[in-house]
């Protein structure tokens, strides 16, 4: 029996290692582990593969969403406005500031926020108060849009950005899983809003050993507040103006990032590569079930931009039934993510309910994530596919 696990870093690491570890050992010998010459190198070439004037290191993505909240200077008393289906620390963050997250649903095809979602709401239940957009049913102030670009495939951005312009909003894009997708034109994720927020968690398509992250800005001003927000809010040292946060990102994270970006737009062209094998074997295979319709349906990549695939996510049918058969025949497989957030225990106070973002919920039940890291062999990639087909269509 063929194994397809959900992810091997350690194929990855074997590409890698004879010149990573040498590196390590040279930042060893140096002891410079704190905002070190690999910090700084690591920003400046950052910044310039995602198309923005600043790149700021840090401790993780859910930090480099933290930070940018904090240096937007959102807390108590506002409101932001963003996905209920994405990981937890998109509304996590927000909510850790004294923040309010306010959900909008998703578009079915691509499972990033909708802009129309986000239009009504705007529409029903607030107004243009003294200070800006005002909730209506809460009171708080609208500040912001967090927009997430969802398994590697940017938001559309276009019309996120002009209703925002439209009510003076500020825009926070949460690119975790989305390190060199492009929108339109090769705009590149991160670049769009006023900050973007990266994670290089080890699963991402830039992973690091451990925690790390960054935040992009084109502002020099809001790249200086970050700069200074992530030693505590000091400057110079030990004199502090404004309170931060410890939100560094290491020296020896920093050194493995630079080697790994050299091979990354390779790995993302054999993630894109597995991807279009799927495409071709679901087709083929012609999983389908009465006129019109798919029981397994396959990712929309949107004409015109560049998807990297950090996950390769199927709607099917009786999906719980579908992942243990794979799990049976050693295929990994993952719900990202199983449970939409405006139903989650610890967000129960911001009086939402089961149907509220049907979309949402609909996706947490039906969506699957199947392999899809660059090493794979074909041979992995057919049997993968011939599992699915043999469940829905048994000898």
């Amino acid at each position: 029996m063929t194994n397809v696990p959900l992810l091997d870093l350690k194929a990855q690491f074997a590409q890698i290692r004879t010149e990573v570890m040498p590196l390590i050992e040279s930042v060893c010998a140096s002891q410079q582990f704190i905002l070190g010459e690999h910090v700084r190198g690591l920003e400046e070439e950052l910044s310039r593969y995602c198309g923005s004037e600043h790149g700021i290191g840090v401790s993780s993505g859910t930090d480099a969403l933290l930070l940018a909240l904090m240096a937007l200077e959102i807390g108590s008393g506002d409101e932001v406005l963003t996905s209920p289906f994405t990981f937890f620390a998109t509304a996590g963050a927000i909510a850790r500031t004294g923040a309010r997250p306010v959900f909008c649903d998703i578009d079915p095809l691509t499972f990033n926020l909708s802009a129309t979602a986000l239009q009504l709401f705007i529409d029903a239940e607030c107004t243009e108060g003294e200070h800006g957009l005002v909730h209506r049913a809460t009171g708080g102030r609208i500040k912001a849009i967090m927009p997430v670009h969802l398994y590697g495939q940017s938001a559309d951005m276009s019309p996120l950005m002009a209703i925002a312009r439209r009510h003076g909003l500020r825009v926070i894009e949460d690119a975790a899983q989305a390190i060199g997708t492009e929108y339109q034109n090769g705009t590149r994720a991160g670049s769009i809003g006023d900050i973007g927020c990266f994670s290089f968690f080890p699963s991402k398509n830039l992973g690091a050993f451990g925690d790390a992250g960054l935040c992009t800005t084109q502002d020099a001003e809001l790249a200086e507040r970050m700069r200074v927000l992530r030693v505590h809010g000091g400057k110079p040292k030990y004199y502090h103006a404004v309170i931060g946060g410890n939100f560094r990102i290491d020296e020896l994270q920093a050194a493995v990032l630079r080697v790994k970006l050299k091979y990354l737009d390779g790995w993302t062209e054999g993630r894109q590569r597995n991807a279009a094998f799927y495409d071709r074997a679901f087709a083929k295979a012609e999983l389908g079930a009465g006129v019109g319709r798919k029981v397994v349906v396959t990712p929309h990549a949107v004409p015109g931009q560049r998807h990297i695939f950090n996950q390769y996510i199927v709607r099917v049918e009786r999906r719980d039934e579908l992942r243990k058969f794979l799990t049976d025949r050693k295929i990994g497989t993952e719900i990202y993510y199983p449970v939409p957030l405006h139903v989650q225990e610890c967000f129960a106070y911001l009086g939402y309910k089961a149907g509220d973002f049907p979309e949402s919920e609909r996706a947490a039940a039906e969506t699957l994530a199947l392999p899809i890291y660059p090493e794979l062999a074909e041979e992995q990639l057919a049997y993968v596919v011939a599992s699915i087909t043999e469940f829905f269509k048994p000898s």
